[in-house]
């Protein structure tokens, strides 16, 4: 589909950038070309368009297509009608929003008979005209006129009444008007929450919006969620309030009354008509006007929280896929169980299953030292270097378990990390992994994704579904189109930013590379097997539908190392290699003259090299990917050391030092596991000295960071952490928030402010378990953004508990952060109940 010149004029507005660039781009999309591609090899035809301009181009363009579809089919819906005159014609071509449009269309679009409509029917419109053009009428006797019995006009009360549906529909139908109506609401109205009658128990996990409200322009996505959900479960009721204060009948009309009043030349000045009429606004007001823009404004209200919660949990996702990867080195994977055992494990450096077993060190059993030498046996046997644990039940017991191996067994030189086991049990459960390891029991399964996932998190993680991986707040109340769109995004974008060797790559992760999809991937796996190991990309070619086009896309991707080309390790694509040949030729070399050379590169100017079809950014690239060819844009991978003697909540204390790993960050704050089975929070307010808007601006999943203990609530399995080393732990007064640290008559929050006061005022805001801390939990509304969350309840795959059954608190690695942080209820308390 071609892009209108207005559509790429308005995008390149947006962007900022260039129409020609915008053009450009979406050619190369129409095309066939992928995002990656183009970001990375069409930089000359692109104008250096990122990959993140690109993305936003490509979501605006769909908005923006699907906006001139819609806008064609108006048009001709309404000359259909015989009513589209040039004024209106000119209308619906400058509008510039979906919202814009369907107010424009409304008073043509088809309907079922109205009350209007049937008082048209009954000759009532003349009557209606009479009275709002000369409100001098006497309305009882201008209606005297219009009774008609046979056409169901009984008396003049009728024919005022069928008047009246004839001008609220008129007024409400008013594009310009609405548009500014909503508006205002918008910009004044506020969003209020009540518990309903009978319910304080049941919904107590919303218990933070029993009484609240607050204005819309301020609400956090994870807030209107949360309260969507509460009324979602029948727990609240929401109401939308047109003003910041209550509408006072008594005081006259209200401002938007009188907005429609000024509109139609409504006023009141003591003619016959003029209470009917003032009547008449009052009533489209209420029934028409409030309820249509009640619509509207929650609809943009979830909108605008889904993008917000999209964009955190795309984000998360990305930094979970770029996490460092410990390489190809033998590994030992331990997914943690207490009556069920201790699921074991070993794949070689190239991530092939060697052994497994199943060790059973802790209650009930207790088998400690059997389990120690099993696990030694097989670390000697397999040449084991890396120990993953899993960060569910029992890893805290595990992980110790590991500990006293390492100290039995130094000869073994062994290092221990406990990872994410996030989506585990859905990949364990799937269809691929049945494929992929057919003779493995379920259970077991899941401790090859947990030592795979060291190994290297991208290529694990891509054989789940992104929504599976749960590092998102409220994502199984958000659009799935627009959920699985972007998080799609993001794996595509990771995965062919660090590329994949073709010679290992499984058929999810090669489905993920540029222009190839599921079934070009099973080709290349199906060919790989049949014929061997590729020995250069020339031979992709010849993979059964991998056409041109697919080649194109796809080949700067896919490396092959230790082929007949070093190149085809590289970033560089083949249709750039006789750039290389030409730069091996100025220093007077074949190609592995100059590969890893930095020095002698640097001496080149890539000026020197730019031809017709390769330009100043392209060759720019070459030669820096020709430094350090096959370059991994991931960090180097380092571990978190877990405090000695710091096992489980009790041992936790206000003031303790300690190092922990980022697990998730949410809109309110990053939980951190610090290794005692229950992740705390660092709320917003105590990431900085300085206002801190997104918490991804100070740390990412998997960040290792230092913090101190603010507060232990250990009923509650609550744990308040800083990342301000300075601030004071929690003293007398503070971590409880007087009754139960939530206000009692919640306002507007105010958000420089109260995010900073919080975390200050007895630490309680960033008492970030829950924010129930400090002054009454009053800074900085930590309480109301994270005891929303306690809402989340969802089940799901993702959180290894679907396939083991049981924990009802929630699915997914938030929900794991939030019910090991204590923010959700579940059956397992710090175990998660799952085993």
């Amino acid at each position: 589909m071609t892009s209108t010149p207005s559509v790429n004029k308005r995008i390149a507005e947006e962007l900022g950038v260039r129409e020609g660039q915008v053009q450009a781009a979406v050619e190369l999309l129409d095309g066939g070309a992928t995002v990656p591609f183009i970001a990375r090899y069409r930089k000359e035809v692109t104008g250096t368009l990122d990959d993140t301009q690109l993305r936003n181009l490509e979501e605006r363009l769909r908005y923006l297509r699907e906006l001139e579809d819609r806008r064609a089919a108006i048009l001709e819906s309404v000359e259909a009608q015989g009513k589209l005159d040039d004024a209106l014609r000119e209308q619906i071509l400058a509008a510039d929003s979906k919202a814009r449009l369907e107010d424009i269309y409304l008073p043509y679009k088809p309907k079922r008979r109205t009350k209007a409509q049937i008082a048209r029917e009954a000759g009532l419109e003349p009557l209606a005209d009479l009275l709002l053009g000369d409100p001098g009428q006497d309305p009882q006797g201008a209606a005297a006129g219009y009774v008609d019995a046979d056409k169901g006009v009984a008396d003049a009360a009728a024919a005022l009444e069928g008047a009246r549906s004839i001008l609220v529909e008129r007024f409400s139908e008013d594009a310009d008007l609405v548009g500014e109506l909503r508006e205002r609401m918008w910009t004044r109205g506020r969003l209020a929450a009540k518990v309903r009658e009978g319910r304080e128990e049941a919904g107590a996990k919303f218990s933070d919006y029993f009484d609240f409200s607050e204005p819309l322009t301020r609400l956090p996505s994870h807030r209107i969620l949360a309260m969507f959900r509460g009324e979602k479960e029948e727990m609240l009721t929401l109401t939308l309030e047109p003003d910041d204060e209550p509408a006072d009948p008594a005081a006259g009309p209200t401002d938007y009354e009188r907005r429609i009043a000024q509109r139609f030349g409504i006023a009141d000045r003591g003619r016959p008509a003029d209470k009917w009429l003032g009547d008449t606004v009052r009533w489209a007001w209420r029934t028409r006007f409030l309820v249509h823009l009640g619509i509207d404004l929650r609809g943009r209200l979830r909108q605008a929280a889904e993008d917000e919660a999209v964009r955190v949990f795309a984000a998360n996702l990305r930094d979970l896929l770029l996490a460092a990867p410990a390489g190809t080195r033998s590994t030992m994977g331990l997914d943690p169980g207490l009556r069920t055992g201790v699921k074991v494990a070993v794949v070689d450096a190239t991530g092939k299953v060697v052994a497994t077993d199943t060790i059973y060190p802790h209650e009930p059993r207790r088998r400690w030292d059997e389990s120690i030498d099993t696990l030694a046996r097989l670390a000697k046997a397999h040449n084991v270097e890396l120990v993953a644990i899993g960060n569910g039940t029992a890893s805290r017991e595990t992980d110790k378990l590991a500990g006293d191996l390492m100290k039995r067994h130094a000869e073994l030189d062994l290092t221990k990390i406990v990872v994410s086991e996030a989506g585990a049990s859905v990949y364990s459960a799937s269809a691929y992994a049945s494929q992929e390891l057919p003779d493995l029991d379920v259970s077991l399964r899941g401790a090859v994704s947990i030592a795979r996932r060291l190994q290297d998190p991208l290529a694990e993680l891509v054989k789940i579904d992104p929504k599976s991986i749960g590092v998102g707040q409220y994502q199984h109340d958000l659009s799935e189109l627009q959920l699985s769109r972007s998080l799609d995004a993001v794996v595509e974008d990771c995965v062919n930013a660090v590329g994949v060797d073709v010679n290992t790559a499984s058929v999810p992760l090669l489905t993920r590379v540029s222009g190839i999809g599921g079934g070009l991937a099973e080709n290349i796996v199906l060919h790989r097997d049949a014929n061997g190991p590729f020995k250069n990309r020339k031979q992709l070619k010849d993979v059964a539908r991998l056409g041109p086009k697919a080649f194109e896309q796809c080949a700067g991707f896919l490396r092959i190392p230790n082929g007949d080309d070093p190149l085809d390790a590289s970033s560089v694509h083949p249709e750039a290699y006789p750039v290389v040949r030409r730069i091996a030729a100025a220093v007077g070399g074949d190609v592995t003259a100059v590969m890893g050379k930095g020095a002698v590169l640097r001496g080149l100017s890539p000026k020197e090299f730019v031809d017709e079809k390769f330009g100043l950014p392209t060759v720019t690239d070459i030669l820096a990917e020709l430094e350090k060819p096959g370059r991994d844009p991931r960090p180097a991978f380092k571990t978190a050391t877990f405090k000695e003697g710091v096992e489980q909540l009790t041992d936790l204390k206000p003031g303790m030092l300690l190092e922990g790993v980022v697990t998730n960050v949410a809109a309110f704050g990053a939980f951190v596991d610090v290794g005692v089975h229950q992740d705390g929070l660092v709320h917003v307010s105590a990431m900085s000295d300085q206002f801190v808007k997104d918490p991804r601006d100070v740390v990412k999943p998997g960040d290792i960071v230092r913090v101190k203990v603010l507060d232990v609530d250990i009923p509650r399995k609550r744990i308040s952490l800083t990342l301000r080393l300075e601030d004071e732990a929690a003293g007398a007064g503070s971590g409880s928030g007087g009754a139960d640290g939530r206000r009692t008559a919640p306002g507007p929050r105010r958000p420089q402010q109260g995010d900073q006061r919080g975390g200050r005022q007895g630490q309680g805001g960033s008492g970030g378990s829950g924010g129930q801390g400090g002054q009454g939990g009053r800074g900085n509304r930590g309480g109301r953004d994270d005891r929303g969350e306690r809402g989340r309840n969802d089940r799901g795959g993702n959180d290894r508990g679907a396939s083991r059954g049981n924990s009802p608190a929630g699915s997914g690695a938030l929900a794991d952060a939030l019910r090991r942080a204590g923010l959700v209820e579940g059956d397992g308390g710090p175990s998660r109940g799952r085993r």
